[in-house]
């Protein structure tokens, strides 16, 4: 009988709490904006410096305006795709072949995009200079469109693209990190050969590795095969000095490390590593490597000297790890014009 009136009492409460509790309407549009001009003035450094949206028609610069709609299926559907692209030094590194990619993904997704190849890549080069932005990253969308709430888009006057540069500094990774192996169910190839949005998979394995202290996770597949981190790919380096990386036919095809598997033979070249390879590799096979690293276009390369408690190799963030990220680094710092496309700021 106690335990009921305390839940009686609890219902009480919480109905009279909601019935104190107001919410405010904003009469006009000036006064909404006024509140949002208000949350980005307190704001020491801009983030965002631009944006840009389909469904405006251009670039927005004001923050405040940096929105897209509710009823855009990429919001409440999950029906949309994304990639990014490194702004550094002043120049878009690899951004044909992550458009390229987006392009992929958005066919996958049965989205059609509004603008052709060339029109994309102007867009984002036109963003990337309005920005003033030297380094960040360049991060892009494609939806099936605002227009109203269902499951099919069919009924959407048409598809969305948007692309928000984000100015943020990074730097070589020297520094090794610790990942476990993720208990979190890995997407199936449809999904995984794609990049999609739907990132709820990817953002629970993550905070799973955080919950253990680690900086991340591996996915494994259903046969036991290395499959790659949450949204990076994953590389390895065996004893007999051959670098692998895990086969691409169940994962996404990884820009960077697409461009990580054309520089990698010049250490094989230098006597270095004895061949560059992608296979599948068993988790007992992976855990024996001598070095591991994280592949991904915002790092580009990480060092990895833990795995589920278990040292890799010494333990310590190994001399061919480090030469394999000075290949990168140089890449994007000096790499040919095919590579990197300067920035026409104003």
């Amino acid at each position: 009988m106690a335990a009921s009136n305390s839940s009686f009492d609890q219902t009480s409460a919480d109905a009279k709490n909601g019935e104190d509790f107001s919410v405010h309407v904003f009469s006009s549009s000036a006064e909404l904006l006024e509140k949002l001009h208000e949350k980005w003035n307190s704001v020491k450094q801009q983030p965002y410096p631009a944006m840009y949206s389909s469904v405006y028609g251009g670039i927005i610069l004001d923050p405040a305006m940096m929105v897209i709609p509710m009823d855009d299926h990429m919001v409440h559907r999950g029906h949309g795709v994304f990639d990014t692209a490194i702004i550094f030094d002043g120049y878009l590194y690899e951004l044909d072949v992550h458009i390229n990619r987006f392009l992929r993904s958005a066919s996958k997704a049965r989205i059609a995009s509004p603008f052709t190849f060339s029109e994309l890549k102007s867009i984002l080069i036109q963003l990337s200079a309005a920005s003033k932005c030297r380094k960040g990253t360049l991060r892009y969308w494609l939806s099936a469109g605002p227009g109203n709430f269902l499951l099919s888009p069919a009924k959407c006057p048409t598809s969305a693209f948007y692309a928000v540069v984000i100015d943020e500094d990074f730097a070589q990774c020297k520094e090794g990190v610790k990942v476990i192996t993720s208990a979190i169910p890995m997407k199936s190839p449809l999904f995984a050969t794609m990049k999609n949005v739907n990132y709820l998979p990817n953002v629970l394995s993550v905070m799973e590795a955080e919950d253990k202290g680690a900086f991340s996770s591996i996915w494994v597949d259903k046969k036991g095969y290395i499959a790659e981190g949450p949204n990076v790919n994953v590389a390895f380096i065996n004893s007999d000095k051959e670098l692998i990386l895990p086969s691409f036919d169940k994962i996404l095809s990884g820009c960077t490390a697409m461009r990580f598997l054309q520089l990698a033979p010049k250490l094989v070249e230098q006597g270095r590593l004895k061949c560059v390879k992608t296979t599948d590799i068993t988790v007992e096979e992976a855990k024996e490597s001598i070095e591991m690293m994280y592949v991904g276009s915002t790092l580009p390369l990480l060092p990895i000297i833990m795995w589920d408690e278990k040292p890799i190799g010494n333990g310590e963030v190994g001399e061919l790890t480090m030469a394999l990220s000075d290949l990168l680094w140089e890449d994007m710092a000096a790499g040919p014009e095919s590579q990197r496309i300067p920035v026409p700021y104003a």
